[in-house]
């Protein structure tokens, strides 16, 4: 059976803290102060507090504010000047090419963002499907749904899958569901669920799965 890889987008094939994800994270707040009439601050608390129980801003808000996804997604990743917040990568699609196996995208933005990613990192034709926040119906990231839904699509087995991520939580279900799991992160504690951390995913070509 084919290995399949599967790669989160932001803060894993690149570095989306640096530029993008600060002007997001502002445009996410300004969208709760005008869809809420919420003050700055309360906005503020009330994004970060969706995203560390659901792992994700919007499913918090139509969950419990009935928010349209698509109007929030459209309003929020804008970002006109985006080729100048995307840091390129060198190697990386050289990397990517020898990898042996499928290879395939899962994100929790939507997928017109994630298309303009990976063309401006010009490595768009790497992957045989882009699996967005749109195609799990909106059951972002951590949820087990998506995931479910993603290997529903592709036609897999989760043991044949390995997940490369920064976030804790979608590593946690991936590995739950039978997935071995690599944690992009800088950080030196590697909690159990985690086969493998990488400090880049450049790194990747320096470990045997």
């Amino acid at each position: 059976m084919s290995r399949i890889w599967i790669f989160d987008l932001d803060d894993t094939l690149h570095n989306a803290s640096a530029h993008i994800f600060p002007v997001m994270n502002r445009s996410m707040t300004q969208y709760i102060m005008n869809e809420l009439a919420m003050n700055e601050p309360d906005a503020h608390a009330l994004r970060q507090h969706y995203w560390r129980i659901y792992g994700a801003t919007l499913k918090g808000l139509m969950r419990h504010h009935g928010t349209d996804p698509h109007h929030f997604l459209h309003e929020t990743h804008r970002l006109t000047n985006l080729p100048d917040m995307v840091i390129q990568t060198r190697r990386l699609k050289h990397m990517l090419k020898s990898l042996h196996g499928r290879k395939l995208v899962f994100t929790n933005a939507p997928r017109n963002y994630a298309m303009r990613v990976l063309e401006l990192l010009d490595i768009a034709d790497v992957f045989e499907l882009i699996f967005s926040v749109e195609s799990t119906q909106f059951h972002a990231k951590p949820s087990a749904r998506g995931f479910q839904r993603l290997l529903k699509t592709i036609n897999a087995k989760a043991s044949d899958c390995i997940m490369l991520e920064d976030s804790l939580p979608a590593l946690m279900t991936a590995k739950r569901l039978g997935m071995r799991t690599i944690w992009i992160s800088k950080q030196l504690n590697k909690p159990n669920f985690v086969d493998y951390r990488l400090t880049s995913v450049l790194a990747l070509t320096h470990i045997k799965l």
